[in-house]
């Protein structure tokens, strides 16, 4: 009796997928809405400005699209090269000097967002510290002295973050009188916490629009 063949699946090579993680439109879209909203304070409501109320969804939407080409290098459907290439692609449109009109409140954007780029750097290099609090306690004490160590530094914090360590609430104050930029960092890594928890089961569809 004849045996038959069976033959071993090979290995599947990690699908290639089309994605437009942020595009200029995008961002010009947000910026059209800036320039439409309102940003006078209501004397008779307790509600948050309209622009800045659109401010913080801009924000959260340029993290998501940026975390999204983490979860995928984490899921190895891009190499470190590729995930590199993207993120630069995006903060090029980010990080890019803001229109004249809208030139304050884009920085109030963007200064957060230095530590959302160099966290993603730092992780796909993969060389960072893990011990939070020890990094956090150094990151306060030099950011006054050597802003860009700082940003090293918070960017290490925010590499832990990606990679599943929890933070950073108990570590932000709410009464500090004058928070530094590294408080600020803090505050974007909590909001990439939030983010990477939200894409727990981020699954990837061809050719969407992320």
């Amino acid at each position: 009796m004849a045996k038959k063949a069976v033959k071993s699946a090979a290995p599947s090579e990690p699908i290639k997928l089309f994605y437009i993680f942020y595009n200029q439109e995008r961002w010009n879209n947000w910026l059209t809405s800036l320039r439409e909203a309102s940003f006078e304070v209501d004397p008779k409501s307790e509600e948050m400005p309209e622009g800045f109320r659109i401010l913080d969804s801009f924000s959260e939407d340029i993290t998501l699209s940026v975390l999204k080409i983490m979860r995928l290098f984490q899921n190895k459907r891009f190499g470190k090269e590729e995930a590199l290439e993207k993120l630069i692609q995006v903060e090029q449109i980010v990080m890019a000097d803001p229109p004249a009109d809208l030139e304050e409140i884009i920085e109030l954007l963007q200064l957060p967002k230095a530590v959302l780029f160099a966290s993603c750097r730092t992780f796909v290099g993969g060389t960072f510290e893990r011990d939070m609090k020890a990094l956090v306690k150094k990151g306060r004490e030099i950011v006054e002295k050597d802003l860009e160590r700082a940003l090293e530094i918070g960017a290490q914090v925010g590499a832990n973050v990606i990679d599943g360590a929890t933070c950073c609430k108990k570590y932000i104050k709410d009464d500090i009188e004058q928070p530094t930029l590294f408080d600020e960092w803090l505050i974007e890594c909590e909001r990439m916490s939030e983010a990477m928890g939200s894409l727990k089961d981020f699954d990837e569809v061809a050719g969407e629009d992320y």
